[in-house]
């Protein structure tokens, strides 16, 4: 395993910014695409914002279940056009499917017996299997802002049609969250925002997983968030705080790509995350030039190569070339 970092952002390896998608978005945190050039955007007025070729939009709003109105962290497109929403909820969470005529239900509401907590990200493999990451059990989540914090948890539905399927299948991580699938199918990765590394898990045939490896880990300024596989196994990460993508290459060598952030902020982060004291503020606000807490990445375009990034504080997505084609998602020709 490689913990080699490039930090310098040289004509070579930098990405800018070079237009924006969509309008009037609330906290865009997940954004989706397919090959059709649609986005699609988890938005906080509890829905999925459409983002059309053309810059038009629809909302899809999602109806409130049981009195609890559904705030979109995580999302998913599914076959038949819906979605699955990741509920983050001040006190709740779940999984729940949106048609586009805002008919919402609930998929997934506990797991052994015990209420989901604010649920962060939703994924189908190709199995069929649903995958939800959890990153925290800690009331306010903020306390899981630390270090220390490993009772965020993966669980897997073998049916999504059965709650009686779902099962933790991974535990003890340090803030899951997003998740995603190499190329091969055959290795789970996910984020572990704050204790800032990268991990695996061998998928078996069952869906079990195997034992956690370490891929990488991060240094001063980052909190990986999203990430999105290329066609050569570069995983692609992107940062909170210090709006970092960094790529990282399968042996686990890191290369930062894009960064927008002030020095002094960024250290006034990192001193409270040293210090076990960072909290609601240190993600609320962001000094920057254009970049508004970047959370999420994307992958696509006709030939797979701009990516597009959600973000946790601004109202519409950053575009970008890429400079390699991204491994097309398991929705893309939804």
């Amino acid at each position: 395993m490689s913990h080699s970092i490039d930090n310098s952002l040289t004509s070579s390896n930098r990405l800018r910014v070079k237009a924006w998608a969509g309008q009037g978005l609330v906290r865009p945190e997940c954004v989706l695409t397919n090959s059709r050039g649609d986005l699609f955007s988890a938005d906080w007025r509890s829905g999925v914002a459409h983002i059309r070729p053309d810059g038009s939009q629809t909302f899809y709003a999602a109806q409130p279940v049981d009195g609890e109105v559904i705030k979109p962290n995580g999302i998913a497109l599914r076959k038949d056009g819906s979605f699955l929403l990741a509920h983050l909820g001040a006190e709740l969470g779940g999984v729940f499917s949106l048609q586009r005529d805002g008919t919402t239900r609930p998929v997934l509401t506990e797991v052994d017996g015990i209420a989901l907590p604010p649920t962060n990200y939703p994924l189908e493999d190709s199995q069929g299997r649903l995958w939800i990451t959890v990153s925290t059990r800690l009331s306010p989540r903020a306390l899981g802002y630390r270090n220390t914090c490993s009772d965020g948890f993966i669980v897997c539905m073998d049916d999504p049609t059965d709650p009686k399927s779902a099962r933790i299948a991974a535990d003890g991580l340090g803030y899951t969250n997003e998740i995603a699938f190499d190329p091969s199918g055959q290795w789970l990765y996910v984020n572990e925002t704050f204790t800032r590394r990268l991990s695996r898990f061998a998928v078996r045939a069952d869906g079990r997983l195997g034992t956690k490896e370490i891929v990488t880990e991060f240094g001063t300024g980052t909190y990986p968030d999203g990430m999105a596989f290329d066609v050569d196994g570069n995983v692609w990460i992107v940062s909170i705080v210090s709006n970092r993508v960094i790529r990282v290459a399968p042996d686990g060598a890191q290369q930062i790509c894009l960064q927008d952030v002030d020095a002094d902020h960024m250290a006034w982060v990192e001193e409270a995350y040293q210090s076990h004291t960072m909290s609601r503020p240190h993600l609320d606000g962001v000094k920057s030039e254009q970049l508004r807490n970047i959370s999420s990445i994307a992958f696509g375009g006709s030939d797979l190569r701009t990516g597009y990034l959600g973000c946790l504080l601004g109202d519409r997505l950053a575009v970008v070339d890429m400079p390699v084609a991204g491994h097309p998602p398991i929705h893309w020709l939804y």
